[in-house]
């Protein structure tokens, strides 16, 4: 009933990306490596792109088609992502798995996210400083097939229904999360009440009314038919802006306004490794403290809820390691830096994480810091072309936030708290789905469950 098929004979074939560092261009087409796949997904947002000449020369030899299958082969090895969209990207140093049918590939994804193929790839993993698979190994790598393909369909219909759902509710959230984020960029970067008030306070109109305007998006008109009770509170809203600009030590911002250091606004505070040599300190599915890495950020929605490591008790304790509370603001700075999320629940992070702990009496939310810090140009923070070598601990302590006047802030906070609500409640929903595919998922594959073809 069941047959176990090299994975080059169940594929068309299998290869890998360039092995070559094409140079980055301001435009041309995105080139991807094992860490931009994140969570089963393709994470564009920190790829880089690279000129037409060098993608149609990465693709002679490792075009990637939908419903292909790609692996992470080096640092993070493993992380398997189904090419479901039409892809419009190159690949470095990622295997591929060149399937024959939508259905292979969705058979082949949900077999090497199981326990079984992870502890394979694991066995076959190479190197001491760094991880990686051979191609090899990839190759001869043994799939498990049921010789029926309609029970190979039934199954893969099971776990793509609740891989459905776990997608729509990610697109919702990422809807919600780009509504709060206009709204600050709106108010707190590009300043457009502000702006409308000055601009009518120079054509002698009413600035409330044209910051009424800015905030809503709405005519005079459809202002004139709101219910009163809104009307009344979006004009107590477009009240608390000021109607002119200053200088400050960056540039024009409203009147009233301020740049503060982060850590005379927070309490900032780094993460740390216990020696890797020790094993004991270290644990894997489960623990007594989330130990969060960059790679988990980038797994994760706005809130931080799940780690691939865990610490003991006894390491936080023995080396000292700052616990983080919950609904703090967590920032990468090194390697990948501008990941951001906010805690659900106390945890700990490495030192490549930094977290920024609001005292009760705080000029600026969670909610306000976590937008702040989405939009925030990080390239401004180093004069090297390097980034990555500028940005240090020094360096995010003293990084500027933007402090409005502490009503406006209240007003905006109380405004997007149902967004963020809504957000965190669909995550969890995304993370019950996700048990429930992952305890289903060894049980279809191995026959233990079995489903109607």
């Amino acid at each position: 009933m069941w047959a176990e098929i090299p994975a080059k004979d169940f594929c068309s074939s299998v290869r890998d990306g360039t092995h070559d560092s094409p140079k980055p261009v301001e435009n041309g087409q995105y080139l991807i490596t094992s860490r931009h796949i994140v969570d089963g997904r393709i994470d564009l947002s920190k790829a880089y792109l690279i000129s037409n000449e060098d993608f149609e020369t990465i693709n002679k030899r490792s075009k990637v088609d939908q419903w292909d299958v790609l692996i992470s082969m080096i640092g993070t090895v493993g992380e398997p992502c189904l090419v479901r969209d039409k892809p419009e990207f190159a690949i470095k140093n990622i295997g591929l798995f060149k399937t024959k049918c939508e259905l292979d590939g969705k058979w082949l994804y949900y077999y090497l996210i199981s326990p079984q193929a992870q502890e394979l790839i694991r066995q076959n993993s190479r190197g001491t400083t760094q991880a990686y698979v051979p191609l090899g190994a990839l190759r001869d790598f043994p799939v498990r097939v049921p010789k029926d393909r309609e029970i190979m369909r039934a199954i893969t219909n099971v776990l793509g229904s609740i891989d459905d759902k776990i997608d729509l509710n990610r697109r919702i959230n990422q809807t919600l999360e780009a509504m709060a984020q206009a709204i600050f960029k709106s108010w707190f970067v590009d300043f457009d009440p502000v702006k409308a008030k000055i601009a009518a306070i120079e054509q002698g109109e009413d600035p409330l009314r044209a910051a009424m305007r800015a905030i809503s998006g709405k005519t005079d008109a459809e202002l004139d038919q709101m219910p009163r009770e809104h009307h009344d509170q979006l004009a107590a809203t477009a009240a608390l802006f000021p109607g002119a600009m200053e200088e400050s030590q960056l540039g024009e911002i409203p009147e009233g306004w301020a740049f503060q250091a982060a850590d005379l606004l927070t309490e900032v505070g780094i993460g740390k490794t216990p020696p890797r040599k020790e094993p004991q300190w270290f644990t894997e599915g489960e623990g007594d403290w989330r130990w969060v890495s960059i790679k988990d950020m980038g797994a994760n929605g706005v809130f931080q809820q799940r780690s691939s490591e865990f610490l003991t008790a006894e390491a936080i304790s023995r080396f000292n390691v700052r616990v983080v509370p919950d609904r703090t603001v967590l920032l990468s700075f090194k390697l990948t830096i501008g990941r951001v999320a906010i805690t659900d629940a106390p945890m700990v992070t490495n030192e490549a994480i930094a977290h920024f702990k609001l005292p009760s009496n705080a000029a600026i939310s969670s909610e306000y810091l976590y937008l702040y810090l989405k939009s925030f140009d990080y390239s401004k923070l180093g004069s090297t072309s390097s980034i990555a070598d500028a940005v240090n601990s020094k360096t995010i302590r003293e990084m500027p936030i933007i402090v409005a006047n502490s009503d406006l802030i209240g007003c905006f906070t109380k405004s997007v708290i149902p967004i963020f609500e809504e957000v965190r409640n669909r995550q969890n929903e995304i993370a019950a789905l996700g048990a429930t595919r992952d305890t289903l998922l060894p049980k279809l594959l191995s026959g233990e469950v079995e489903v109607p073809a």
